[in-house]
């Protein structure tokens, strides 16, 4: 049996990434009464009080190094999912100088759940996870890829094995849709090299929600659930985004549906990853949909998802320090989970064009809204500091959050904030959690 982590009195913490997710995470560490100093790396206009304050590359182990040994720091937790698929957390176990520097975040193996759709897919079978049916092809099997969707039922999805920004996707309703998108993956390089393999999976019909878990290498915590809302258009039209918005938790998900979850998806999925010598530590999280009461894997995250992570944070009510330390360190078995019962809406306010051409470098207003601690939050993603201005630089730029008992009540609040915020060419969608009242 372990022993419980001895936690030092303070810790100093580099966070890795740039968008509202971090900007989330970044106001739970700090809030930490362990937290003796944080730095996030590149991050945005609203994060710049933990700036690194110099260039900081990744990619360069001898640099992060220097870094980590010139400022103490003792935790590195790592937001998106590109260095962890790209194998930081090997490169950080095998350096010499980061051997006592604690690491939020699975190894290259076992960052393929989200790097590879064709290992997650396989990953599943091996162990029976609930999934859909799906057969993998590359381009030089383009005549048994299209004999395949031929005898498929309809509709039918195809995906890009690896990293496409939560993009490599589409639905189709017809066969000839189907195979006029294999020339998306494999002649126009629509998805780059991650397109190089593509899954053509069963549609499922049913309703999404995300569930998350912070994991130890053998023992787990579940975080509340969410539901985001990826279509660019109010009632779920128009193109897939990264997600406009998240509300947590998803009315649907009950406690019933929940331990399905847990015990026939989470914990074979990290019993599977012990078998096949993978210590997991970070977060997993797992796209569910609801079959009739069924759930089923829609596909694996190895890090938090992002706009949920700013619906999910914000309610739970333990120290978020202490749980990471405890996960990167082995140590969560004697740890707990405090959450607040209210519903938190979260709506993202997005740059003209998204998802496609953005318009960009537009002056701000609105950022410095006054918000009640107790319930209203807002964070920063697409955003920089440009002289007196604070510009938006990428497509979903400000994330606004809030809690209230009533989910409509908490729907309309986050929405009022969201369209405080204005420049030229934003918008939001104005539905949120609409369809679960």
């Amino acid at each position: 049996m372990t022993q419980p982590v001895k936690f030092l009195e303070s810790y100093r913490v580099l966070l890795l990434g740039s968008g509202a997710r971090e900007h989330a995470m970044a106001q739970a560490i700090a809030g930490s009464s362990r937290c003796d100093q944080l730095w996030v790396h590149p991050g945005n206009a609203g994060t710049e009080s933990w700036a690194v304050g110099h260039p900081l590359d990744w990619r360069n182990t001898e640099q992060l190094a220097d870094f980590v040994e010139t400022h103490g720091v003792h935790l590195l937790v790592v937001g998106p999912e590109e260095p962890l698929v790209a194998g930081l957390v090997d490169q950080c176990r095998r350096h010499p100088r980061l051997q006592n520097l604690l690491l939020l975040g699975p190894d290259a193996q076992g960052a393929s759940l989200e790097g590879s759709k064709d290992f997650s897919k396989s990953f599943m079978r091996r162990h029976g996870i609930p999934t859909a049916g799906a057969q993998t092809f590359t381009e030089d099997q383009r005549i048994e890829a299209e004999g395949y969707i031929k005898a498929h039922s309809l509709p039918v999805v195809l995906k890009a094995d690896g990293l496409a920004a939560g993009k490599g996707v589409l639905i189709c309703p017809t066969t000839e849709e189907a195979l006029e998108a294999l020339d998306l993956f494999w002649k126009e390089r629509k998805f780059g090299e991650s397109g190089t393999k593509v899954l053509v999976e069963e549609f499922l019909s049913g309703i999404e929600c995300s569930v998350f878990a912070l994991c130890d290498g053998e023992r787990y915590l579940m975080l509340p659930p969410a539901k985001d809302y990826k279509r660019v258009g109010e009632g779920d039209t128009g193109l897939n985004t990264g997600g406009m918005g998240a509300v947590s938790p998803p009315p649907f998900a009950d406690d019933v549906f929940m331990q399905r979850i847990e015990n026939q998806i989470v914990a074979p999925t990290l019993r599977g990853l012990r078998k096949e010598g993978v210590d997991y530590r970070g977060f997993l999280f797992v796209g569910i949909m609801k079959v009739g009461d069924n759930p089923l894997v829609i596909e694996y995250n190895v890090r938090m998802g992002d706009p949920e992570t700013e619906a999910v944070l914000p309610r739970i009510q333990s120290d978020l320090l202490e749980l990471f330390v405890a996960a990167a360190s082995g140590n969560l078995g004697h740890q707990s989970l405090r959450v607040d019962p209210r519903f938190a809406v979260t709506t993202v306010v997005c740059s003209g064009g998204y998802p496609g051409d953005l318009l960009l470098g537009k002056p701000m207003e609105g950022l410095d809204q006054e918000l009640n601690p107790q319930n209203q939050r807002m964070f920063h993603a697409g955003t920089r500091r440009e002289g007196p201005h604070t510009v938006n630089r990428g497509g979903r730029v400000v994330a606004t959050t809030v809690l209230d008992s009533d989910l409509q009540a908490a729907a309309r609040g986050s929405l009022e904030l969201a369209e405080g915020i204005r420049f030229e060419g934003s918008f939001c969608r104005r539905d949120l959690g609409k369809d679960l009242l």
